[in-house]
C-alpha cells in the first residue's frame, strides 16, 4: 500500500509537469482543489459543519492550510524550470528540517546523532542545489523555499494532531482554491480539451488515493517498516522524468539525493527506537 500510495504521487508530480507546460499553476490548482473536494464531499457531510466550527486553534489551522498552498503553488513552479526528480529531492528533504524546526516549535529534544543527520542532510541539499555564481535559478529556489513550507506545513500538521483529518483535508482544498482562483484571476484561463480537463481533475484525485493508500499502510503494519518505502519517490521521478520528458538528472544532484535519502531513514529509524524505549 505505501509503495502504491507514493506511487500515485509520482504519476501526480508527472502529470503536473506535463500540464503546467500548458496552463498556469492557478488553474492547476483551481480544478484541483474542485476535484478534491467533490471527492471528500461525502466525508464532509459525515462529520457535519460543527467540526469545522469547533476546530481548535484557528490561528494555527489557518497558518497550516497556508503553508500547504504556498508549498503546492511552489511545487508546480518549480516544475517549470526543473527535472521532475529534482524537484522531489528538494521536497523528500523536509523531514530533515521538520527535525531541525522541532527542538524550536515543537519543545522536542533532539540528541547529537539527529543533529549529525540533519547536518548530513544539509549538505545533500546543498550538493542537489550545486550553487555556483549564476547557478541558482528561480525554479531551484522555488524549489528550496516550497520545501521548507512544506515542513512548516508537516510541523502544523503535528500540533494540530487532534482535528478531524477530514477537517484538514478540506481546509488545505479551500485554500488552495481560493489561491487558484485568484491566481486565475491574474493570470487567465486557458481552456482544456477533454483529455486536459481530466488529467486535471485526476490531480485532484490521485493526491486523495495517494494518501488514502499510505494511511491504510500504516494501519496495516509498524511505521518503520513502511515508511522508509516513500524515497521510492525520487526513483520514480527519474523513471518518469526521462521516459516523459528526456530529464537526466546531474551526479551532484544524484549524490545530494542519495545523501538526503540516507539522513532522513537515520532521522526515522532514530526516532522509531527512541519512541520504542519510551514505550
Amino acid at each position: 500500500m505505501m509503495l502504491l500510495g507514493v506511487l500515485l504521487f509520482a504519476v501526480n508530480d508527472t502529470l503536473g509537469k506535463w500540464l503546467v507546460g500548458t496552463y498556469a499553476v492557478g488553474q492547476l490548482l483551481l480544478v484541483r482543489s474542485i476535484a478534491g473536494l467533490c471527492a471528500m464531499m461525502p466525508f464532509i457531510r459525515k462529520v457535519g459543519p460543527y467540526a469545522f466550527l469547533q476546530a481548535p486553534r484557528p490561528g494555527l489551522q489557518l497558518l497550516r492550510v497556508a503553508f500547504a498552498t504556498l508549498e503546492g503553488s511552489l511545487f508546480f513552479w518549480a516544475l517549470t524550470e526543473l527535472p521532475l526528480a529534482e524537484v522531489m529531492t528538494y521536497y523528500m528533504a523536509a523531514p530533515i528540517y521538520v527535525t531541525a524546526f522541532s527542538p524550536f516549535l515543537l519543545g522536542e529534544r533532539v540528541g547529537w546523532r539527529r543533529w549529525t543527520a540533519v547536518a548530513v542532510g544539509f549538505i545533500g541539499v546543498v550538493l542537489a542545489l550545486h550553487p555556483t555564481p549564476g547557478s541558482i535559478s528561480v525554479g531551484a529556489v522555488c524549489a528550496l523555499v516550497g520545501s521548507l513550507s512544506y515542513a512548516l506545513f508537516l510541523v502544523a500538521t503535528r500540533k494540530l494532531a487532534g482535528t478531524p483529518g477530514t477537517v484538514l483535508v478540506t481546509a488545505q482544498l479551500l485554500a488552495a482554491l481560493l489561491f487558484g482562483g485568484a491566481l486565475v484571476l491574474a493570470q487567465g484561463w486557458t481552456h482544456p480539451g477533454i483529455l486536459d480537463l481530466v488529467l486535471m481533475l485526476f490531480l485532484g484525485i490521485g493526491s486523495l488515493c495517494g494518501n488514502l493508500c499510505v494511511n491504510q499502510s500504516l494501519r496495516m503494519a509498524p511505521a518503520s517498516a513502511v515508511v522508509p518505502y516513500q524515497y521510492t519517490l525520487i526513483l520514480w521521478g527519474m523513471l518518469f522524468g526521462y521516459l516523459f520528458f528526456d530529464e537526466v538528472i546531474g551526479p551532484l544532484t544524484l549524490a545530494g539525493a542519495i545523501i538526503i535519502i540516507g539522513a532522513g531513514l537515520f532521522i526515522f529509524l532514530r526516532e522509531q527506537h527512541l519512541s520504542s524505549q519510551a514505550g
